[in-house]
C-alpha cells in the first residue's frame, strides 16, 4: 500500500515549535550544526527525505562538529545511567561476561588514547564480541580513516534515532 500523505509521526515532528524540534534532534545527535541543518530543511514529506537531509548534514560536519556529536555517546559497555537510548543501542553488551566487559573497557581506553575520543560504532544489533572485534580492527586506522568511519557510524545511528523520532504511534 502506498500513500502520498505524510506519516503521522513525521507530521508531528514537522509541526513542533523550533525549540522543541531542535531539542528532539539534539536527542538524536549532539551536533548543533547537524540539528540546525535538519531544522532549517523542515518540513519533510517523507522519512526518506529526513534521512537524506541527515546524511547530507553529516557529510558537511567539520572535525569540531564531529567531536561535538561524539561527545553525546557513552563508551561501549557503559551506557549512561537512566538513558534508555544508550541501553537499547548497547543491548549486545548487556549479557556480556565480566571478561568481555573488562576487555572492552581496556580497548575503549586504548582507542581513546590513540584517537582522542570515544570509540563509536552503530551498536544496534551487534553482539559484544562484534563490537570488541571492531575496536580491535579499527584501532590501527589512521586518524583520517577513523574520522570517516566515525562519520558513517554516526550517520547510521542518526537514521535509527530519527526513525524512532518520527515513527507513527
Amino acid at each position: 500500500m502506498t500513500s502520498t500523505s505524510t506519516p503521522r509521526g513525521l507530521t508531528r515532528f514537522n509541526a513542533l515549535e523550533d525549540d522543541a524540534a531542535l531539542a528532539a534532534l539534539h536527542e538524536a545527535c549532539a551536533s548543533t550544526a547537524w540539528a540546525r541543518r535538519l531544522l532549517a530543511a523542515r518540513p519533510y514529506a517523507t522519512a526518506e527525505d529526513l534521512f537524506a537531509a541527515s546524511d547530507a548534514a553529516m557529510a558537511e560536519l567539520t572535525g569540531a562538529d564531529l567531536a561535538e556529536a561524539m561527545a553525546g555517546h557513552p563508551p561501549i559497555g557503559r551506557p549512561k545511567p537512566g538513558d534508555p537510548t544508550s541501553a537499547r543501542e548497547q543491548r549486545g553488551m548487556a549479557g556480556a561476561s565480566e571478561e568481555l566487559r573488562s576487555e572492552m573497557l581496556e580497548l575503549n581506553l586504548a582507542y581513546q588514547d590513540v584517537f582522542g575520543h570515544v570509540f563509536l560504532i552503530c551498536a544496534t544489533g551487534r553482539t559484544g564480541e562484534q563490537m570488541r572485534d571492531a575496536v580491535k580492527e579499527r584501532i590501527g586506522n589512521s586518524p583520517e580513516q577513523e574520522r570517516e568511519i566515525v562519520r558513517a557510524e554516526l550517520g547510521k545511528i542518526n537514521r535509527i534515532r530519527l526513525a524512532l523520532l518520527v515513527e507513527d504511534d
